[in-house]
């Protein structure tokens, strides 16, 4: 949903950090294939210090390791080092329950070095080195003095070699709904200050606070991604550049006191993660962050399966309907007002009627579920009101008839997807999360789209901070004894925890399509290289309506997008939960390009990522995980047209394929305000020729255009 932006009243500039001039080593290692090495030692003030290498060449300069608590303890200094684990290897194979492969390798080597001081203090810290980057985390076990603690600043830092080009968002506690920025290190100040958005929230950042993932790509040519993998009962962290030194230090969410995690040994932090690639086709291609989380801890999975739905949604974010029932009934309260006595407004979307429209609609053209907005009793006064106690998530409208609506979904083959939104009070959420969950099982519901839309209740919380992370987990680990999927927006950007419980089959924590004109050209281009490194995102694709007025008289926006975009983004933007978001009156005048929406898979036995660029382009193949094994390509381009050829030698020898190719038409254009190319969004051309393993394809990507193909063997 909308963020809300505020002019902060004052922005903390970080001191100057000076770079760490010489430290004493202690240990190294080597990645399995030898390119990437990392160095750990200690400075001469007891500071743990940690750099990387690939190939010889520095990546990160020592960089400081530790925290230091609320108490006025360091663990950033005063140490020596205690022992150093041998180093060992492990190579293992994993298989996803749903994925972008069938089969993960998880092969790094790994070591631990432990700090101890005079007082008794202990802290390990764990590095593992994959061929493609450094992950390492800190390890507090149970012998030691320190025993509960909690944290005033994590000082990891990351010290950068020069002035790389980055891709980047905001600093934020609360959301990640922004257009990505592309400048070098030295310049995010100045774009900054040129975006106005400083969050009331951010008091705390410099102006060059940013969020992870974040992308950067030195002048050599190495990508260079910075993240975290299993943030669990901790908070999110940000980074904090110094802009004199080149040095990012990890700048994590408070909670509503100010502390940055409360902790109790024997306890683990988060894995900090640094990916440095040649190819920025093999950042997409990396599987660092899943790796790094815990094997699936649900022992029957049969009831997890990947979904294509539609929904009751588009039409609200639209303005075209509305989520409440009535709009004359000022500062309801649940529980006291009577809706059957009210009046409806008259644009109330999700009725019974209408919700059956989409029924039928989805069940002719293929589809698993249809998701329903606004069915529930409370939308008159959900937002803004800092109110405890909103919604039930059991009670329905007068004008939605839950269980016939059920049971007319199940008759035609779909499933309808519960929608909770929270309002943001988690408290009231988990009141109520056990009667919820039981009235979806009772009807059948196996999967549920939550929101947390505006301020965090407990009142001073954040989005990000460490009790609501432990709410977001605390609400799929009870889904998961109700069988139920989880697709929670506004929550926390995922870090690799659907490998562990693979029933968070989607997630927002992006600028997804709701945001409609105020997305940017080349917003889907960086996505797969930042957010969707930890999990896949509920983009909510396949918009072919561009201009919104269409619908709403009073929303003037016009999408920058094509057709061909849109289709591109069900195979490039990778979720095993894929809607085909638009109204079914708009997808009826275009039944010929809506055929590959109904084609198109979810689940997929391989993935081949054939060009890519941060920000500008990808295109990716991949092939589907079932007897049939057909092939999709998608591909992607930012405001500027590009022509781009690619083998297709991923496809099976000795077979043909039956290419439909749905492409740009020469005179189609996503983009504003581009005399050269007036705009045109909804032209498109289908064709189809024969190809096999030894062909190539040639194709016209239009501005803020792109292309979609399906391979089907002959």
């Amino acid at each position: 949903m909308k963020k809300l932006l505020f002019i902060a009243a004052a922005i903390i500039a970080i001191s100057c950090t000076p770079k760490v001039k010489e430290f004493k080593e202690i240990s190294r290692m080597q990645s399995p294939d030898g390119g990437l090495e990392v160095c750990v030692g200690i400075s001469d003030k007891g500071e743990p210090v940690y750099s990387l290498s690939r190939k010889g060449e520095e990546v990160i300069l020592p960089s400081r390791l530790g925290y230091t608590l609320m108490d006025g303890r360091s663990l950033n200094r005063g140490f020596k080092p205690l022992s150093v684990s041998p180093v060992q290897e492990k190579d293992e194979t994993w298989n996803p329950v749903w994925g972008e492969e069938s089969e993960i390798r998880n092969h790094y080597k790994e070591m631990s070095v432990t700090f101890d001081k005079e007082d008794g203090i202990v802290m390990r810290v764990a590095f593992r080195l994959y061929d493609e980057g450094l992950a390492f985390r800190y390890e507090f076990p149970m012998e030691n003095k320190l025993t509960y603690f909690n944290i005033k600043e994590e000082v990891t830092e990351f010290a950068m070699t020069g002035d790389h080009t980055a891709w980047w968002i905001p600093g934020d506690y609360d959301t990640q709904e922004y257009n990505y920025s592309e400048t070098r290190l030295s310049g995010i100040s100045k774009q900054m200050e040129k975006m106005r958005i400083y969050n009331a929230s951010q008091t705390g950042f410099s102006r060059t606070g940013v969020q992870t993932a974040l992308q950067m790509k030195t002048d050599g040519g190495l990508y260079i991604n910075i993240h975290e993998a299993a943030v669990l009962n901790y908070p999110t962290a940000n980074l904090n550049l110094d802009p004199r030194t080149l040095t990012f230090r990890t700048w994590l969410t408070p909670d509503a006191e100010g502390i940055k995690g409360r902790l109790q040994a024997p306890c683990v932090s988060p894995w900090r993660t640094v990916m440095v690639v040649d190819d920025a086709r093999k950042v997409l291609s990396s599987r660092l962050i899943l790796n790094l989380n815990e094997p699936c801890c649900i022992e029957d999975v049969s009831w997890i399966h990947p979904v294509k739905y539609m929904g009751v949604w588009w039409e609200m974010i639209t303005g075209k309907t509305h989520w409440s029932y009535t709009s004359d009934v000022p500062s309801i309260q649940l529980g006291v007002t009577d809706y059957s006595s009210l009046t409806p407004h008259g644009y109330h979307g999700a009725t019974t009627e209408n919700v059956k429209r989409y029924i039928d609609f989805a069940a002719e053209n293929g589809f698993d579920a249809v998701l329903v907005e606004g069915w529930n009793e409370g939308w008159e006064d959900w937002f803004g009101c800092q109110k405890d106690y909103v919604f039930d998530f059991v009670s329905p409208y007068p004008d939605f008839d839950l269980a016939g609506l059920n049971e007319y979904a199940h008759s035609k083959g779909l499933k309808l997807i519960m929608h909770h939104e929270t309002s943001s009070s988690t408290v009231n959420y988990e009141r109520h999360m056990e009667e919820a969950y039981s009235l979806m099982n009772r009807y059948g519901y196996d999967a549920v789209k939550s929101g947390y839309v505006g301020n965090i209740i407990p009142y001073g919380e954040h989005h990000y901070s460490q009790p609501i992370i432990n709410h977001y987990h605390y609400a799929v680990t009870e889904a998961a004894k109700h069988h139920i999927m989880v697709n929670a927006h506004e929550a926390v950007r995922p870090t690799g925890l659907c490998r562990t419980w693979p029933n968070m089959i989607g997630n927002e924590s992006a600028m997804g399509t709701e945001f409609r004109g105020e997305i940017h050209p080349g917003h889907t281009a960086i996505l797969p290289f930042t957010r969707l490194q930890g999990g896949p995102m509920d983009y909510t694709p396949g918009i072919f309506e561009a201009d919104l007025a269409v619908m709403n008289p009073n929303d003037p926006q016009k999408m920058q997008i094509t057709i061909a975009n849109q289709l591109a983004l069900y195979v490039v933007m990778y979720s095993p939960l894929q809607m085909a978001a638009d109204l079914p009156e708009h997808y009826a005048k275009h039944m010929d390009a809506f055929q590959f929406i109904k084609d198109v898979a979810l689940d997929w036995e391989k993935s081949v990522y054939l060009l890519a660029e941060p920000g500008a382009y990808i295109v990716t193949a991949r092939k589907e995980k079932a007897a049939e094994g057909r092939w999709f390509i998608g591909g992607v381009t930012d405001e500027s047209a590009r022509e781009v050829s690619f083998p297709l030698d991923f496809l099976d020898s000795g077979k043909t394929y039956t290419a439909t190719i749905y492409a740009d038409a020469p005179e189609a254009s996503g983009v504003l305000d581009k005399p050269e190319a007036p705009y045109n969004p909804q032209a498109y051309v289908i064709t189809e020729k024969e190809v096999s393993a030894s062909d190539s394809l040639s194709l016209r990507m239009a501005p803020a255009g792109g292309f979609a193909v399906s391979l089907k063997a002959k």
